[in-house]
């Protein structure tokens, strides 16, 4: 599986069709694309905090969705009607306030649907804070 779009590609899409993701200001960015993968970062601030000074559940949830969508259209090209059919995250440890890295992982792209792997850790930890799967549903081309 090869990419077909660069980091500045998708960066300057998500910009033009999703400018609200960066509501509240820029707080996501693409870290790196290779073949089947993606790495995107969360710079997590007071807004995603939850009680006990941890990163809310949803803001994680939304970082493992949209690496998901990275992923796949690094690999399908700008396609914006990919959507989400099913999201699966497991909590594994309080995070620490902070970034948070997503490496997605693609473990198959077909014709209508893409199922993704995503590992969510703090900046230069080893240890996983949260594991997701998606599913997307790819419309035809």
């Amino acid at each position: 599986m090869q990419p077909v779009m660069s980091v500045a590609e998708i960066s300057e899409f998500l910009d033009r069709e999703f400018p609200q993701i960066h509501a509240g200001g820029r707080v996501y960015a693409i870290d790196a694309i290779s073949p089947g993968e993606a790495v995107v970062r969360l710079s997590a601030n007071d807004m995603h905090l939850r009680p006990g000074g941890t990163v809310s559940g949803p803001s994680m949830m939304a970082l493992a969705d949209l690496a998901a969508y990275v992923v796949i259209l690094a690999h399908i090209g700008p396609v914006a009607l990919a959507v989400t059919t099913n999201l699966n995250i497991n909590f594994l440890r309080k995070p620490e306030p902070g970034d948070l890295v997503a490496t997605c992982k693609l473990l198959k792209l077909g014709k209508r649907l893409a199922v993704t792997e995503c590992g969510i850790g703090g900046e230069g930890e080893e240890d996983y804070v949260a594991h997701a799967t998606a599913t997307y549903s790819v419309p035809p081309r």
